[in-house]
Order: C-alpha cells, then structure tokens, then sequence
C-alpha cells in the first residue's frame, strides 16, 4: 500500500518513524457528467473572474475571504512558519479506555507501518503495550494543512489510527427527537425484543452492497450491447393499520426467514390469518419472555389442591386393587 504521509509518532522522549496508509477504500461506482444530446463528456475549467480566462494550477494559490469580501492571501511559506509540533508528528498526548471515544467523532482510518528496521522495536513496544492496557491512546497531528485528533488501537498486529473530530466540531440532537408526548406499552416492547431475538445477530463479512453489484451489472449490460436485466419489484405489504400489526408482521416474518420459509414480509396481512390466532401468537411470545420462577409460582393454592385430588385418587385405586386381587397358591 502506497503510504500518504511518513512522520514519526512521539510517545513520552521515544520517537518511532512510520508511514501512514489508508485502511479504507471506496467500491463506490464512479459516474462522468455528460452532455446528453450527444455524450461529450462536461469538464469544469477553473478561470480567473478578473481576467475572465483560464489558469493553470501552478497559478493557484490560497486565500481567506473576509467577512466582508475581501481575499487576504495565504502562502505555503506562511503555513509552514506556524508554530505546530505536530507537523511531522503524531504526538500521543493521554491513554483512556475505549468506550471513552463517542462514535459520532470516529473519522477516517489509517494504518500505521513502522518505516524501516531502527523502528521496529520501538513499534512493537507501544503496540504490546496497548494490548496489555486495554486502552487507546489519543494524539494530535498535522494533514493536509490542519491539526487534528486521532486514536490509536491495535488491529492484529498493526497499529491503526482513526481521526477524530474536535469535541466542539460535534453538534448537539437539539431538535431532533420527536415533540410529541409517546408512551409505549409493554406489549409493544415485548414484540419489539421478540423481532431483536429473532433477527439474531450477523457476521458483518457476509454482508455485500447489493446496489453496486446491481450497477456494474448494468452497465456491463450496457457495454455488451445487451439489454439490462429486469428486476422484480420488491413485494409490499398491505396498509399497516397499527403499530402493534407492524411489529406482529415483522416478526413473523424474521421468524420464516430464519426457519427457511418462502414466507415473507408481505405474508404478514393475509387474509387467512384470523385476529384471534395473532393474539395468540403474540401471548405465546410473551410466555417465553416470562421468567421461570414466575410461572412455577403461579397458581400456589390450585396447584396444592390439584395435588391432594391426585393422592387422594392414588390411594382409592390401590384399595380397589387389594380387594379384587386374591392370592394364588402355588403346586409343588
């Protein structure tokens, strides 16, 4: 892999050189605009609104546009005059657990290689040494022209670094739930844990983009002159009338899923299926959530009377059995 920055990560008086890789990549489908009338590819040309012409990339340079228009000018030469330690390095500045980090502020992810034998042992080091912390240690460095935060975590035997946003660069969920006063009812929570249940868990690797596959398939169509294939729309369902006929529909849905059925979400309204049976269905599911001491102490007093009825019942059988029973005696 092509390394995009090669520095040195500062940890305490000890400075490891590495090289920074991505460890991403887009699959992403890549789209040219076109001229629809006859296919001429459309291209942006990046001109001087001064002299109204067109310029080159070595006539570029960077600029900050004042509140009030006004471009000031801002060189290279200026930038790297900043006073940053960061510039050419990772600068571990704490340890903290995990769970610490909020997901919203986890960026782009980079591995980091260490560059060359000298800093090898030095890597190794800080690697074992996050392992047997648990932790991740937070840095700052410099990348394409600004400061920013990272996390460093082992991954196998790499170090990896996912860039963090600021705290401040995180906006607040102010308006976001909704306005209006909801209760939920229990029976609802109990088909909502019911859909989890079934829904299991997954290995992410056996998940595909099925949207990129479908246009490469496309367009290699396309390409070959053939027309593209027809896919079925997906089926719908009937009108939902209510949360609870959703929730009732989606887990049996999941339900045939799982088992192998050709069942699926649209199966939930037939028509065939009775009001009475879902409510069934749906006190079934509530019997398997309940807990097993509370049905064993359910019903004390009933269970006690259904078991002197049965002792009782013992008892007069055995003495009906004595009376017709008479004993044989053996022949020599």
């Amino acid at each position: 892999m092509r390394s995009i920055w090669n520095g040195a990560i500062s940890f305490g008086l000890v400075s490891i050189p590495i090289k920074l890789v991505n460890a991403t990549e887009s699959h992403s489908v890549s789209f040219r605009q076109i001229h629809t009338e006859d296919g001429g590819r459309i291209r942006y040309r990046k001109v001087c609104e001064l002299e109204d012409r067109e310029v080159t990339s070595s006539e570029i340079g960077k600029g900050y546009e004042d509140a009030d228009g006004t471009i000031v000018p801002i060189t290279d030469e200026d930038l790297a005059q900043l006073p940053i330690p960061t510039t050419r390095t990772i600068e571990i500045v704490a340890f903290v657990p995990a769970d610490r980090i909020d997901p919203l502020q986890l960026g782009a992810a980079y591995y980091l290689g260490a560059n060359g034998v000298p800093a090898a042992k030095p890597y190794t080091l800080l690697r074992e040494a996050l392992k047997r912390s648990n932790r991740v240690a937070i840095a700052k460095y410099a990348l394409r022209g600004r400061e920013r935060l990272g996390m460093l975590r082992v991954v196998d035997d790499v170090i990896a670094m996912h860039g963090l946003l600021w705290p401040d660069e995180i906006r607040a969920p102010e308006g976001v739930a909704p306005d209006a006063n909801v209760t939920v009812r229990d029976k609802e929570l109990d088909l909502a844990d019911a859909l989890m249940d079934t829904l299991g868990e997954v290995d992410l690797d056996d998940l595909h983009d099925d949207y990129r596959e479908a246009v490469e398939e496309l367009i290699a169509a396309k390409t070959s002159g053939e027309e593209p294939r027809e896919t079925a729309a997906p089926a719908r369902s009937g009108k939902v009338l209510d949360l609870m006929a959703a929730l009732e529909s989606s887990v049996r849905a999941a339900q045939e899923s799982r088992a192998g059925g050709s069942g699926g979400a649209g199966d939930a309204g037939d028509a065939g299926e009775t009001e009475e049976a879902e409510h069934a269905e749906v006190r079934d599911l509530r019997k398997k959530k309940t807990p097993a001491k509370k049905a064993a102490g359910a019903k004390k007093p009933a269970a006690a009377g259904a078991a002197k009825k049965t002792a009782a019942k013992k008892q007069a059988a055995k003495k009906t059995t004595a009376k017709k029973s008479t004993p044989r005696r053996r022949s020599a």
